[in-house]
């Protein structure tokens, strides 16, 4: 029996029946087994309920019936995410077996599709901060990064196709980084956040981690756009683009973007250890395509980083704060501290955030307008170790400004850690940004190494 390795290798595989969605929730279920007690990636497996899926869904394909690319492919879904008839944990000891009475809207759109809904993959508590008990499959003495740990660990695991995952800082990129994979954060509002736990509701992002840039395009087309349930999910209704097409194009035209090398706090904060695999990464792209010179960051840039933790302090301070006082104890050190920085802060300086937030988003767009793309680091350094999360700095101005961003892994240090590299695009534009992402892939022609463990 064939093994895939993504959504894109597997959906033709089923088409043709060469394999079924229950081969193919075997496949990962073995990687489940092989690995879960060492990466500790999941806190719900729900055996017996993807195997009724599988076998519906198989039933589906002998009687005619294709759902699309999704048909059969077993996901993963980070613990802050609704699914109906599993627990909504978010990392909470108090809340480990609050069972949901239906599913979030993203959830909802990827069971239509004909995704196997596997089971929920680890968050840190409250999609913040405090390590997370799983371990990165790279190396299990360093983080997988945070708050989508399990996502991550997963999809690098081969424990499922994809996962779902969410960020308010980092915590797409982030991990997806430090383990390996692809992901995107898309737009802000792109993606619904019904059914999801809160964290900074004016920065929180739900996205996806695969294997592949293609991989992100096919879920992203299954769990964009509007949601009646919010009342709207983009401004406008802004119609979601044919992701398909765009990567087509992409693949007959073979022609580089426009891109520009961001530099300020993305050169400034990047570690030594990074910069030369970095400069050679450069180096390779524009053997391939002209590059602008370093782009200067908007003067107001280099407080990005501050504001952005002023809003989320005080916008996780009003969800969670009156939680705090009655339950402490389920509050650990990091999260605790960020909710009780943001019940400190003068409403003048939240108000002054806000607005240097709009500014600064305004002038990045003026800016991607002549340049269509920024290249960056997608993280400072490789993973550390796992008494942190990792530093979010280069993933945190993109939650702030809800600009769209596609992370690639490109290369491994000495040591085997993988690093990945950063694209952002314009607002609502995932479809060039897919087709950018796409072709830059080709050129890093990236080499997945089978897994030390």
């Amino acid at each position: 029996m064939p093994e895939a390795r993504t959504i894109t290798e597997a959906a033709p595989l089923i088409r043709r029946g060469d394999i079924t969605p229950t081969d193919l929730l075997d496949q990962c279920l073995a990687r489940i087994d092989q690995y879960e007690a060492k990466v500790r990636a999941w806190v719900h497996i729900d055996r017996e309920g993807a195997f009724e899926q599988a076998d519906r869904l198989t039933a589906e394909l002998k009687a005619g019936q294709n759902r699309g690319p999704l048909h059969g492919i077993p996901v993963g879904v980070k613990d802050i995410i609704d699914v109906f008839d599993m627990p909504t944990g978010c990392g909470s000891k108090l809340w480990a077996n609050s069972y949901a009475r239906r599913d979030a809207t993203c959830v909802a759109r990827l069971r239509q599709a004909g995704a196997i809904i596997l089971g929920k993959t680890v968050t840190t508590a409250y999609a913040s901060f405090d390590p997370p008990i799983t371990r990165n499959p790279w190396n299990l003495e360093c983080t997988p990064g945070g708050s989508s740990s399990g996502s991550a660990a997963a999809v690098a695991c081969g424990m499922c196709f994809g996962a779902l995952a969410t960020q308010t800082g980092g915590s797409i990129t982030r991990p997806a980084s430090y383990c390996g994979v692809y992901s995107l954060k898309p737009t802000y509002g792109r993606v619904s956040v019904d059914g999801v736990l809160p964290l900074a509701p004016s920065l929180d992002h739900v996205g996806v981690m695969a294997n592949c840039v293609r991989d992100l395009a096919v879920v992203f087309q299954v769990i964009a756009g509007p949601d009646e349930r919010l009342g709207f999910s983009v401004k406008g209704h802004y119609p979601v683009q044919d992701m398909e097409a765009a990567l087509a194009r992409a693949e007959e035209q073979d022609f580089g973007p426009d891109l520009s090398v961001l530099g300020g706090l993305f050169h400034d904060l990047l570690g030594p250890e990074i910069r030369p695999h970095y400069s050679e990464l450069i180096d390779r792209i524009n053997s391939r395509v002209t590059l602008l010179e370093r782009t200067a960051t908007p003067a107001q840039f280099s407080d990005v980083l501050h504001m952005h933790r002023v809003v989320m302090a005080v916008q996780a301070a009003g969800y969670h704060g009156d939680r705090l006082r009655r339950h402490p104890d389920d509050y650990p050190p990091n999260v605790r501290a960020l909710i009780e920085e943001g019940l400190r802060h003068p409403a003048v300086v939240y108000d002054a955030a806000l607005a240097a937030e709009e500014d600064i988003n305004d002038q990045l767009t003026r800016m991607l307008n002549g340049v269509r793309f920024f290249l960056t680091p997608a993280t400072t350094t490789a993973a550390p170790d796992p008494s942190t999360t990792g530093d979010p700095a280069f993933n945190s101005p993109w939650s702030f400004t809800g600009h769209p961003t596609v992370s690639l892994p490109y290369t491994y240090t000495s040591d085997g850690m993988p690093l990945a590299v950063q694209l952002v695009g314009s607002p609502m534009c995932e479809d060039d940004l897919f087709a950018a992402a796409s072709w830059l892939q080709r050129v890093i022609g990236f080499e997945p190494r089978p897994l030390p463990l």
